[in-house]
């Protein structure tokens, strides 16, 4: 066997031809994902794009490569550009999905950037529309009337707390702890506390109730379009709030937005249905959302009023505020209340609630533990909302291939040798207990007596038939 070489002992090849060059055979999810889009008409990503590309210049990532870069992310569970970009570099599957010839680049994380930034959020729409299209061709995507979940997550901003800043005095965290050591006596004018004061002194404050942080008073400084929020785990964080309406039959996310982490459930659910409207309408589709489910944080009587307006009927359980009283309130709004809180002690209205919990919760797992979207390394709403659409579009497709071939993402492959195995040492430990059935009751008594049958370490007696 020939000795290989050492790192840097190796000279380089002056000229290589392309049939040497190293080749993988495709991944056989992304082969079915691009036949699907292909079969589509994915390439209208391009002539929407156009507008915004000038026609002179260095030739730019096509409209279409950002995308399917997008998506990559997603299905490999990649949260920031920098590891979209290291991992489409590193596989020779994924170099396929997003044609890339033999002398071409992977593009750079700031390319994806430049594109972002270039494109408007309607192109981003579009693609998600598109997605849904497909959908409905697919008849996935039914029409008729629709009933839709409605639930929030928070997203992690690309900012630190330390970064905030007081909106009245721009003044940063440790410059404001310092003027109340000064307000309050413990040092003097002159003085420049260490790092190690200001963190006890601001630990005593918290001690003593004092320490308070709101968004009337404070801004990051770097993220201004975050919002200081508690998060799920408990912590402290800069952050989004994601607002999906979920498709209770198909499953298939209709609108998937992101707002400002202080923005109530009650003012924005009106906003997400008729965006889920939309995104079904341009579809070609037919379909209204006549019937939403939501949890007890939407429940208030403005939405409640203009869900009605709307016609669409209302699931959402009512906060426990003590009894209500009418006589200062439109007629309008008690004869929503209660046809609301009728609806929702109905078996049906338990029902939706289950139904609610479950597939939008699925959805928030899908999109932001396993697709990477939890932690944005973005900064600026649009920007945010830019990425996240994509997200959500992604998990619509894989959806699709779920239910067309079977898998809804690369890594589900991963397992299938192990189902297989255990698949067949199941089959083959069922045919070895039917053959010791067969041998049982071929030796039954001639009075049909009871007998025994032993295998392995258990013994069962079999009845004679």
């Amino acid at each position: 066997m020939g000795m290989g070489y050492g790192p840097g002992e190796r000279q380089q090849e002056l000229w290589v031809a392309t049939s040497r060059v190293a080749s993988a055979p495709q991944h056989i999810f992304y082969d079915k994902l691009n036949r699907l889009l292909d079969e589509a008409g994915y390439d209208f990503v391009e002539e929407l794009s156009k507008p915004f590309y000038k026609q002179a210049g260095r030739r730019s990532i096509p409209p279409g490569r950002y995308f399917r870069m997008l998506l990559i992310g997603y299905f490999e569970g990649i949260d920031s550009q920098r590891g979209i970009a290291w991992r489409c570099s590193d596989s020779l599957s994924l170099r396929q999905f997003l044609f890339l010839a033999a002398d071409e680049d992977v593009p750079d994380h700031s390319s994806l950037t430049r594109v972002r930034q270039r494109l408007p959020l309607e192109v981003h729409e579009k693609v998600f529309e598109f997605v849904l299209e497909v959908a409905r061709k697919k008849r996935l995507l039914k029409d008729g009337s629709l009933c839709v979940g409605v639930d929030a997550t928070t997203l992690e901003a690309n900012a630190a707390m330390k970064t905030i800043v007081r909106r009245d005095t721009n003044e940063s965290w440790p410059e404001y702890v310092r003027r109340l050591m000064v307000e309050e006596g413990v040092i003097d004018e002159d003085d420049d506390p260490t790092d190690e004061e200001l963190r006890r002194f601001d630990k005593d404050r918290s001690k003593r109730g004092k320490k308070k942080v709101s968004n009337e008073e404070w801004v990051s400084s770097t993220a201004p379009d975050s919002r200081i929020l508690k998060m799920k785990d408990g912590r402290t964080h800069l952050a989004y709030k994601a607002e999906h309406t979920v498709d209770l039959d198909s499953e298939l996310i209709l609108s998937a937005d992101v707002h400002h982490g202080t923005d109530s459930d009650t003012a924005t659910i009106i906003e997400s249905i008729a965006t889920a409207q939309r995104h079904v309408a341009a579809t070609g589709s037919e379909a209204a959302i006549n019937e939403v489910a939501a949890d007890k944080g939407y429940h208030s009587n403005t939405a409640l009023v203009d869900c009605q307006e709307a016609g669409v009927r209302t699931y959402i359980p009512e906060r426990d505020t003590g009894q209500r009283k009418w006589h200062d309130k439109a007629l309008e709004v008690e004869r929503a209340f209660q046809n609301n809180r009728r609806r929702v002690k109905r078996s049906k209205g338990r029902w939706l609630q289950r139904l609610r919990s479950e597939l939008v919760e699925r959805t928030f797992a899908h999109v932001c533990e396993t697709g990477g979207a939890r932690r944005t390394w973005l900064r600026g709403l649009e920007n945010v909302r830019k990425r996240y659409t994509i997200q959500a579009a992604a998990r619509n497709l894989g959806l699709m291939m779920r239910w067309l071939f079977g898998i809804g993402t690369p890594r589900s492959l991963q397992g299938a040798a192990a189902v297989l195995c255990a698949l067949i040492w199941g089959l083959w430990g069922l045919l070895r207990r039917l053959e010791t059935l067969r041998a049982a009751f071929g030796g039954q008594t001639a009075n049909n007596a009871p007998f025994t049958a032993t295998y392995s370490t258990a013994t069962v007696e079999f009845a004679a038939v």
